[in-house]
């Protein structure tokens, strides 16, 4: 008799469970429809497009906080500094306009020393025989015979004494203009902080208007400088078909022999047969020149009319991103409203459906069974 309790073999049983694996495995992968026809996940790569687009908006963000602070700071420094430099040079013109008052050359003590005109008030040499300014060479006064000595001590003692008060009162009313330009510049340093102060309060209130009104004035400022692009491109292509028609009709070409005209363009003359410009051509020059000064004054307060609109526009652009924003968020709201009753309405009408086929359409419905003998392997 056959013996059938033998013993199983380790190695096809395995073989057995590897190819039950993967044809497991096989038939996961094909009957996954998002797998088979898609093979990623979008879901999760859009989450990272928003996620990485967020970040780099949020870092934009933070990048243009930054710069305007520091631009901020650099003009509030500058302010300051110019303020400084304003106040010294107010304190140092003070300061020579009493030097040149109260300190001219001539109140000083060796001013009889050095004083131009001391020949002409200078007495002459001799005038009698007892004249004091006698000296030794003259023998009109001996060594010993000072007879002035006394009054002279004197009056150089009151003089010492004179010009010590001065010196005092000249070193008092110094000490008083250092004092008064100290104070006014503590006072003046005060006021400035103050008014930096204030300046950062008013830019921090209307940061928030201007960051809203940001994008859509860059839109505009887009806008405007392709335009501007367009504009100058086609000017540039007028003015070289212009050059061009004047160096094919101009007289250089055109060999047309005109006295003193030269072909380089208007108002160049040939020299060696120009006899000079008359009156009529200078006064013609000046005009223009006039005409010329005031058109460029007229383009600076042009300009100036143009940033004063260009801030007003942003204010108003501000405004009427605020109230385009109510807007659309009430707009989103009754859309929202509008949508939930078109669903329900939509739901209602897809239970009536659901109800009708199944009374009246579905009323022989497949078992289990029949649809269990489809997708069973992958052969």
């Amino acid at each position: 008799m056959h013996k059938l309790d033998l013993p199983i073999d380790s190695r096809e049983a395995a073989a057995r469970e590897r190819r039950r694996i993967a044809e497991e495995q096989r038939r996961s992968r094909i009957f996954d429809a998002r797998v088979r026809q898609i093979g990623v996940d979008l879901d999760a790569l859009s989450v990272q497009v928003k996620e990485r687009r967020a970040i780099e908006s949020e870092e934009k963000y933070r990048n243009e906080a930054f710069a305007s602070d520091m631009t901020r700071n650099d003009q509030i420094v500058q302010l300051l500094d110019a303020r400084k430099e304003t106040d010294m040079k107010k304190l140092n013109h003070a300061l020579n306009d009493f030097r040149k008052t109260n300190q001219g050359f001539e109140t000083r003590r060796e001013f009889d020393l050095n004083d131009p005109e001391s020949k002409k008030k200078d007495k002459p040499a001799r005038v009698n025989d007892d004249d004091p300014r006698s000296t030794v060479s003259s023998i009109q006064k001996l060594q010993g015979e000072d007879l002035s000595h006394v009054d002279r001590v004197k009056m150089q003692q009151e003089q010492a004494r004179e010009w010590y008060r001065q010196q005092i009162a000249e070193k008092e009313f110094l000490k008083q203009e250092q004092t008064f330009a100290d104070r006014m510049y503590d006072k003046k340093a005060l006021e400035m902080d103050q008014k930096a102060q204030e300046l950062a309060e008013a830019e921090v209130q209307c940061r928030q208007a201007i960051n809203l009104a940001t994008k859509e004035l860059n839109l505009a400022l887009a806008q405007e400088t392709e335009a501007k692009r367009r504009l100058e491109k086609t000017q540039e292509e007028d003015n070289n078909f212009t050059e061009l028609a004047n160096h094919i009709q101009g007289d250089f070409l055109t060999e047309n022999p005109v006295g003193a005209q030269s072909a380089l363009g208007p108002g160049r003359v040939i020299s060696d047969r120009w006899k000079g410009m008359s009156p009529q051509q200078v006064a013609e020059i000046r005009q223009i020149q006039l005409m010329q000064m005031e058109e460029k004054e007229r383009l600076k307060s042009l300009e100036k009319r143009k940033e004063i609109e260009y801030e007003q526009q942003a204010l108003r652009t501000a405004h009427s991103g605020l109230l385009l924003e109510r807007k659309v968020e009430k707009t989103k709201k009754q859309l929202a409203r509008e949508l939930m009753l078109e669903n329900q309405k939509l739901a209602e009408e897809q239970k009536q459906k659901l109800e009708v086929l199944e009374k009246a359409v579905y009323t022989n419905r497949p078992t289990d069974a029949y649809f269990a003998q489809f997708n069973t392997t992958t052969r």
